[in-house]
């Protein structure tokens, strides 16, 4: 199975500097592969390939006029080999411009290659080209790129071929089916072994294969690609996660709304998300008896709550004014970006939006963020970081709004941040169209990242949507809104909690709580009074009883491949002295006790929502 690098992040933390080192050391490893490859299949054709946050993959056309070159996963120590080889011969790495004319003689029988000439010709860019080797002796090799290397290729690091899976020119589906070779490098070998280590660690821990050992949930066909379906166990953690988030909430100030899942095209004219995000959203359904009105899935909850904030006259008395809703969006994520579900294309949000004056945006802001670390430490997390997405500078004509409200929104957010604990980097031309924005990033038990939740100081909407209060001094002005959604998409951190505790939640989170297990049919009555009796003391409890006519060892291995936090042994003994016998999910036995006891301890657990067992 291929390693879905381009879908996930594996990045250790550094410094943007030394990310960049690394970016453009991995370019030049990727070269390396695809001169080897090219030397070793000589009838495939080069495609293209980036360097990427995870390591770098080249495309390769292997079946030009018919002529197939089979490449296969056994292939891959020689091609390593021979990588080796031309990083140890130190060859220089140069640059070169050349005409279009030029470009096109060199690069003359490779579809590929003339596709990106004629791009780079349209938009009027100069073609590069980047020699590897001297005096274009044997080892030498030419290829259109734009760059950066480093100066030779003895200078890449460590590198280790992953994986092979077919994937379409350019990720067009409509393309040929060409083959993509996964790699990545870094600078030490320490750095690379921790990474594989990290990999074979997400093998192990891969939320879907979790999900479907532990019935979670399923992705069905017939549904549709990127459309969860929850099964009863995944969805008490569902349910359990957005309890507590409303309970939350409540406490800190937000008031729960509910929206449609659907809305006139107007509203996401009046958003400007139409037509600028059009193509990340679901086509529009025409209504014939109305006119031909267009209605749209809502791929966010922001313009609904701007209806709602509008709904009735404000003044500054009414601010701030947070609403919460647990809402449904649809985005349309192209089929081969869909993976489990950390990329869907039906998702349920812990959204947000507070309305307030500008003077209370900073504090409001940190309390975001406060928030944020109030849920993570409440389930263990404790390596996250910010980052501050910023527009593109070499071209803000995509963005909406001007220079003033720009910088304003950037200013507030780095004031409030800097009222915080918290790390941030930046993150140039990841901003959204309307105004910068911040991701937390969190990390997982093996220190594999995930961007969960996204916050933003919006200067815009506001005045987009006419929305308006009346300050102390009774003039109309217009509200900062700020977005906010802490545990992100329940589909996308469930996903990431199911790494995290690699399926072994913590108790309050867990699907099934308690199993009782008799050790024969014999001790079947006195087991199902315990069940009988656990309820009563905890009605919410959730326990089952394993009834079933295996031996002792396959039950108590099943209840460990659910992770079931407890399980309680019965036998003759335990019947005799009214007693169970306790032993936790990583094996440990608890010893023999009453069940009054256990109950004592195990309340106490789900109560404050402990991450440990208790015994």
């Amino acid at each position: 199975m291929a390693v879905e690098l381009d879908k996930l992040q594996y990045n250790f933390s550094m410094s943007s500097q030394k990310k960049d080192k690394l970016w453009t050391m991995r370019h030049t490893a990727e070269h390396l592969l695809h001169q080897a490859v090219k030397e070793l299949f000589p009838d495939v054709q080069l495609a293209m390939g980036p360097a990427t946050g995870e390591g770098f993959y080249f495309d390769f056309d292997p079946d030009i006029k018919g002529k197939e070159v089979k490449i296969t996963p056994e292939d891959f120590p020689k091609i390593e080999k021979r990588m080796k080889e031309l990083k140890k011969l130190n060859l220089p790495v140069t640059r070169e411009e050349v005409t279009v004319k030029k470009a096109r003689e060199m690069f003359k029988g490779n579809p590929y290659k003339q596709e990106w000439i004629d791009e780079a010709e349209k938009r009027g860019d100069k073609v590069t080209i980047y020699w590897t080797g001297k005096d274009r002796d044997k080892n030498s090799m030419v290829d259109l790129c734009a760059g950066p290397h480093v100066t030779s290729t003895g200078e890449v690091g460590e590198f280790k071929l992953l994986s092979m899976a077919g994937a379409y020119w350019r990720g067009d589906e409509n393309n040929k089916m060409l083959t993509r070779i996964y790699a990545t490098a870094f600078f030490t070998k320490e750095e690379l072994d921790k990474y594989l280590w990290q990999l074979e660690e997400a093998k192990k821990r891969d939320h879907r294969k979790i999900g479907r050992e532990m019935e979670l949930f399923t992705i069905r066909e017939e549904v549709g690609p990127g459309l969860a379906l929850w099964l009863p166990k995944g969805n008490i953690i569902r349910e359990e996660l957005e309890a507590w988030a409303k309970e939350t909430e409540k406490k800190w100030g937000y008031k729960s709304v509910a929206t449609p899942h659907i809305t006139k095209a107007n509203l996401y004219y009046t958003s400007g998300h139409l037509p600028y995000y059009k193509n990340d959203m679901f086509p529009p359904m025409v209504l014939p008896d109305e006119a031909k009105e267009e209605y749209y899935l809502k791929p966010m909850n922001c313009p609904h709550h701007h209806m709602i904030y509008s709904d009735r006259p404000k003044s500054y008395r009414d601010l701030p004014l947070r609403i919460a809703e647990f809402g449904y969006c649809y985005r349309y994520e192209a089929s081969g970006e869909l993976f489990g579900l950390m990329r869907v294309r039906g998702f349920e949000q812990n959204d947000a939006h507070i309305y307030c004056t500008r003077e209370q945006a900073v504090e409001e802001f940190v309390d975001v963020m406060k928030l944020h670390e109030y849920y993570y430490k409440a389930l263990g997390i404790t390596d996250y970081y910010l980052e501050l997405a910023l527009r593109d500078p070499e071209n803000k004509d995509k963005y909406h709004g001007n220079e003033t409200m720009w910088k304003e929104a950037e200013e507030l957010m780095r004031k409030a941040v800097s009222k915080v604990d918290i790390p941030m980097v930046e993150e140039e031309g990841s901003a959204a169209f309307y105004g910068p924005k911040i991701d937390f990033v969190v990390k997982s038990s093996i220190g594999r990242e995930f961007a969960t939740s996204t916050n933003q100081i919006d200067l815009f909407m506001g005045d987009r949507f006419k929305l308006k209060y009346t300050d102390d001094k009774g003039i109309e002005q217009t509200p900062v809104i700020i977005h906010r959604a802490p545990l992100g998409s329940h589909e996308r951190f469930i996903g990431f909690l199911i790494e995290h505790f690699a399926g072994a939640f913590p108790v309050w989170l867990h699907p099934v709580q308690v199993i009782v297990i008799p050790i024969s049919q014999k001790q079947q009555k006195y087991a199902q009074r315990i069940e009988k009796e656990l309820i009563d003391l905890i009605p919410e409890l959730r326990v089952e009883l394993d009834s079933s006519d295996e031996t002792l060892g396959n039950k108590i291995r099943k209840a460990q491949g659910q992770k079931v936090p407890y399980m309680l042994i019965v036998g003759d003994k335990e019947i005799k002295n009214e007693s169970v016998s306790l032993r936790l999910r990583e094996g440990k036995d608890g010893g023999v006790m009453n069940l009054v006891e256990f109950v004592r301890i195990i309340k106490n657990v789900i109560g404050k929502k402990e991450l440990q067992l208790g015994f």
